[in-house]
Formats: structure tokens, sequence, C-alpha cells
């Protein structure tokens, strides 16, 4: 795993961007909830653009 996984590069805007997050999912049916979810993530994979980070990061969420 590399070390930007788990490394905290949001600092304090981490809590920001999680009720920015909740905020989204707000009045969601669960369907559209994890549509919204797998748009993000898709967006995000895109902007990291490195296919190992990407494996890693898919590691670390699948085992936490």
């Amino acid at each position: 795993m590399t070390a930007q996984i788990g490394d905290d590069r949001l600092k304090t805007h981490g809590d920001d961007f999680y009720a920015e997050l909740m905020q989204a999912h707000e009045g969601l049916s669960l369907e559209q909830s994890t549509k919204l979810n797998a748009r993000l993530v898709l967006i995000l994979a895109n902007l990291v653009g490195d296919g190992e980070v990407l494996k890693d990061a898919l590691e670390a969420a699948s085992t936490r």
C-alpha cells in the first residue's frame, strides 16, 4: 500500500467534505444515494488517474 492512502491530506477539511457529502445524500432514496456514490467514486478515480493508487485505495476500503 502506498503512503498516500494512510496520509491525512484533507487535514481540517475532511470534516467539511464529510458534511457536504452527507448533505448531498439528504433526501435521496437508497438507489439514488448508491448512484451518487458510484458517480463520485468514478469522478475521483479519474482525478487520481494512477491505477496503483486506485488499487491500494480499493484494498484499504475493502479491509477496514
